[in-house]
C-alpha cells in the first residue's frame, strides 16, 4: 500500500496522485508540487489515504511543500496576468486574421510557459502568432487546440436542464457517449433534445446509463409480447423509471391500450431496441469527435 493525496490544478480538472511526504492535508488545502510542466500550485481534492501500489503510476512524486502565503499570492498574480494575456492574444489573432477562437490562458506556476487554449474548425497555421506572442511575453508559448466539450468544461454555463454543466461541476474526465444510450433511455432522437450546449451528446446520458441498463433487464420493451390479467398483448409504451406500460390487447386491437405495471405482466417474447440507419447517419455528428 502507498499513502497518497489527490491534487487538482484547475476547477474539476483531472485528479493527480502525489506522495504527501509525511504531511496531513485537508480538502481545499493548497500545495506546491512538481509536474511535467515544472512547479505547480494545486488544491487538495482527496485527503491522505492508502491505495494499492497497482493503482498508482510510478514514480509517485512527493509534495514539495504546503503552499505558503507567498505561493498563494503568486498564484493569484498569475490569474491576473492570464486575463491580460487573453486580451493581448485576442488582438494578435485578429491581427493575423486567423480562424480560431481563444478559450483560455494558463500561466505555469513558475512562469516558464504560457498555454493558450483555442478551438478551430480545422488545422490552423499559428507559427507567426507564436513568434509574436513570444516577443511580447518573453517566455515559452504553447498553443493547444481543444474540442468543443473541453471548451464547455473550461467556460461553464447552464445546461438545458437549468443546472450548471456537469462537466464543469463534478465530471473530471469525459467518457464516450453514444446515440444508442439515448435510444435505450427512451429519449426522442431530436438533436436539440439530446445534445448539450457544446453540440455533442449530453454527458448525463453516460453516467445514467448503468441505471437504465438495469431497468431494461426487468422491463419489457416496446414491441414485446406480454401476458396480462386482461389477456395477451403487445407493449406500445414503456416507462423505465416508473415501470408503467401500455399494452394493446390481441383480443381488442382497435381499442385503446390498457395501462399496467411491470410487476403485473409476464413477458412471453421481449423485443429489441433498434436504431434506424437514417437516424444513426443524421445524429452521428453528435457523438464524440
Amino acid at each position: 500500500m502507498a499513502e497518497i493525496i489527490g491534487v487538482r490544478f484547475k476547477n474539476m480538472g483531472k485528479l493527480y496522485y502525489f506522495d504527501p511526504g509525511g504531511h496531513k492535508f485537508e480538502r481545499g488545502n493548497m500545495v506546491v508540487v512538481e509536474t511535467s510542466y515544472g512547479l505547480e500550485c494545486g488544491e487538495v481534492a482527496l485527503i491522505n489515504r492508502d491505495v494499492a501500489e497497482s493503482d498508482i503510476i510510478k514514480p509517485l512524486k512527493k509534495v514539495i511543500r504546503p503552499a505558503l502565503p507567498e505561493d498563494i499570492r503568486h498564484a493569484k498574480e498569475n490569474a491576473e496576468k492570464e486575463k491580460k494575456a487573453f486580451e493581448i492574444c485576442q488582438e494578435k489573432i485578429a491581427a493575423h486574421n486567423l480562424e480560431m477562437k481563444l478559450v483560455n490562458v494558463e500561466y505555469t506556476f513558475d512562469n516558464s510557459k504560457i498555454l493558450f487554449y483555442f478551438t478551430a474548425d480545422g488545422r490552423v497555421d499559428f507559427r507567426e502568432l507564436v513568434k509574436d506572442l513570444a516577443s511580447v511575453f518573453r517566455t515559452r508559448i504553447e498553443l493547444r487546440q481543444i474540442g468543443v466539450r473541453d471548451e464547455a468544461k473550461m467556460l461553464g454555463g447552464l445546461g438545458v436542464c437549468g443546472r450548471p454543466f456537469c462537466c464543469s461541476q463534478f465530471l473530471s474526465d469525459f467518457q464516450p457517449v453514444s446515440i444508442k444510450m439515448a435510444k435505450e433511455q427512451g429519449l426522442s432522437l431530436n438533436p436539440t433534445k439530446i445534445s448539450g450546449s457544446c453540440g455533442r451528446l449530453m454527458c448525463c446520458l453516460k453516467y445514467e446509463q448503468d441505471a437504465y441498463e438495469s431497468l431494461l433487464k426487468i422491463t419489457p420493451k416496446v414491441g414485446a409480447i406480454v401476458s396480462t390479467k386482461e389477456g395477451k398483448g403487445v407493449v406500445t409504451e414503456s416507462n423505465l423509471l416508473t415501470g408503467a406500460l401500455k399494452v394493446r390487447l390481441d383480443k381488442s386491437p382497435d381499442s385503446p391500450s390498457i395501462s399496467v405495471q411491470v410487476k403485473d405482466v409476464k413477458v412471453i417474447k421481449d423485443s429489441q431496441i433498434r436504431i434506424e440507419k437514417h437516424e444513426e447517419e443524421e445524429l452521428l455528428q453528435l457523438e464524440d469527435e
